[in-house]
């Protein structure tokens, strides 16, 4: 069962109790992230993610981190273009220092000026190992020429100019105005009663209120063609994409179950002819960026250099095949469509699954979509339905085309 409240605060609480596990897993979902900061800023958001750990006035960082691992408990965060959430998963014994500790780290943290220089060092660490990575680094790179001169082609982690330069009156200001509990979804899933958790939230939160700020609007234009990074890298990793429809579009299902068919599995038509046919790549797949009034569709390969013009041209048959064929088989999308509804319904047997999607819809969608009511959009998904996909976004549509590796392509 799943119930929401919104307290005096605005902060809007779900839950749903899950009697057969023994553990609780809490998330405080803000609605912050990588595309709320200015250009000079970029970074501030996962900063934060970084600095909340590093303790209150009244807690340490060993303290904070001996609170949840001494009970076998996990604390942990993730920041993106849109959002920044912090989560901790305990036995249900300690749902009350799980909830006492995450409140505690969202909205008191000490910001005490030389752990903000120690966690500075950590995060030109961490953008340095991407850096490293190029798997990883092509689809920032993508990103950047996806959305030109949009805080969507900005780096989550910043840049190193920013995040040296990041004083920490704007990092407390940036909080300050950001995390504010109506601008926060706390989600939670496990073995526990709801009206506990509005009564300890209740202590805990009390009446901060407040608005977040406006999200900046920026204008969207044309893609960049090309976005190459050179490095002396055995493979070549190349994404090719085209932009595509926002994460609220009523089209989103059917992408999601087109993209199935293309990149997302083993059984995909990328990996067989990719990888199963030709043999040209270890790792190859498709995705769906999806942001508020975006997204993207996109291919990834990592492939040798003398391999890397092949299959590419691989990638851009792939795509041509759909606009000429406005189609995919019957047993494809039979396939397609089990796949994920049965990906949906196994990936929901743990409280930290179950809080994700919870948080995930509350604060993206306003609501908690029924499992019925997404099984059913997605078995919903016919050929007509694709085609329509296939025309609206792949016809006449730009490519991009981001490498990393030892030689640009073209």
């Amino acid at each position: 069962m799943i119930d929401k409240s919104i307290l005096g605060s605005g902060l809007r609480v779900v839950s749903e109790r899950i009697d057969s596990v023994r553990s609780v897993t809490l998330g405080a979902w803000v609605g912050t992230g990588a595309r709320d900061e200015t250009d000079d800023r970029s970074g501030t958001s996962h900063f934060l993610e970084h600095l909340l750990f590093k303790g209150t006035p009244t807690r340490t960082a060993r303290d904070v981190a001996d609170a949840i691992e001494s009970v076998g408990g996990e604390f942990n965060a993730f920041t993106t273009h849109e959002q920044t959430v912090f989560y901790v998963r305990v036995p249900d014994a300690h749902v009350e220092r799980a909830v006492d500790v995450l409140c505690d780290v969202v909205w008191n943290p000490a910001f005490r000026p030389d752990e903000i220089d120690i966690e500075r060092e950590v995060i030109l660490e961490e953008i340095g190992m991407r850096d490293d990575t190029p798997d990883d680094l092509v689809h920032e790179v993508f990103n950047a020429a996806m959305y030109p001169a949009h805080p969507l082609g900005r780096e989550v982690l910043g840049s190193r100019d920013t995040i040296v330069a990041m004083p920490r009156d704007d990092i407390v200001g940036f909080h300050a105005a950001h995390y504010v509990p109506s601008n926060t979804v706390l989600a939670a899933a496990g073995n526990l009663a709801h009206d506990r958790l509005i009564a300890l939230l209740d202590e805990r939160v009390g009446a901060r209120n407040g608005a977040r700020p406006t999200r900046p609007a920026a204008p969207l234009i044309a893609a960049e063609p090309t976005g190459f990074v050179e490095r002396d890298t055995e493979q070549a990793h190349m994404v090719l994409g085209v932009r595509a429809i926002s994460v609220t579009d009523a089209d989103r299902y059917s992408l999601t179950v087109l993209n199935q068919v293309l990149g997302g599995g083993m059984s995909s038509r990328l990996f067989q002819e990719v990888r199963e046919e030709r043999g040209l790549a270890y790792s190859v797949y498709s995705y769906r960026g999806a942001f508020e009034d975006t997204g993207h569709l996109a291919l990834y390969a990592g492939t040798s250099a003398e391999r890397a013009r092949e299959t590419l041209a691989v990638l851009h048959a792939q795509l041509d095949r759909l606009i000429r064929e406005r189609a995919v088989t019957d047993d494809e999308l039979a396939a397609a469509k089990g796949s994920l509804t049965g990906s949906i319904l196994m990936g929901l047997e743990t409280s930290s699954a179950r809080m994700r999607r919870l948080g995930r819809d509350e604060l993206v969608e306003g609501r908690v979509i029924d499992l019925d009511e997404l099984v059913a959009a997605v078995d919903a998904v016919d050929h007509a339905a694709i085609g329509a996909v296939i025309e609206r976004l792949l016809d006449d549509a730009p490519r991009t085309l981001a490498v990393v590796g030892p030689q640009p392509l073209a």
